[in-house]
């Protein structure tokens, strides 16, 4: 499980986006919270504002579905997100795939590991258009690994 949310706010400051959004970097820092936590959106709401709260519930997933289908799901609706909510998922990703390049968790194979190349690939073809840095930058991930997004 990919956990730390500071490295991954941080794909915002490290010259992927110059001047990141204040929203979007809340979101990214709130993003796993619901899901990991017991946390719920009125809680965000009522420390963040419904702003974020809206953010957060874009990209928390719904646990009480199978996670094949929270996958899919993940894959139909990115291109229907807000832009903020688009920024937080291409952070995410980014984060996630080079940790993966970095280090594979204990107890995944190489074939899980190509597997969630492919899937987060399907995702960010949703994505496309919200930030040529994020996006350039998740393209040579794919590249490395012969997979190409529409």
């Amino acid at each position: 499980r990919f956990s730390n949310p500071v490295p991954r706010s941080s794909n915002y400051r490290c010259g992927c986006l110059a001047d990141p959004p204040v929203l979007s970097l809340k979101a990214a820092l709130l993003h796993d919270t619901v899901e990991d936590t017991n946390t719920t959106l009125a809680e965000i709401e009522a420390r963040f504002g419904e702003k974020v709260r809206s953010v957060v519930a874009e990209v928390t997933d719904d646990k009480s579905l199978s996670k094949a289908a929270r996958k899919e799901l993940q894959i139909q609706h990115a291109a229907h997100c807000s832009h903020e909510a688009k920024l937080v998922k291409l952070a995410d990703k980014l984060y996630n795939l080079r940790d993966l390049k970095r280090c594979t968790p204990e107890g995944w194979t190489e074939k899980r590991v190509e597997e969630y190349f492919i899937w987060a690939s399907k995702v960010v073809a949703g994505l496309q258009g919200t930030n040529q840095t994020l996006e350039n930058s998740l393209a040579v991930l794919f590249k490395e690994r012969n997979i190409f997004t529409q």
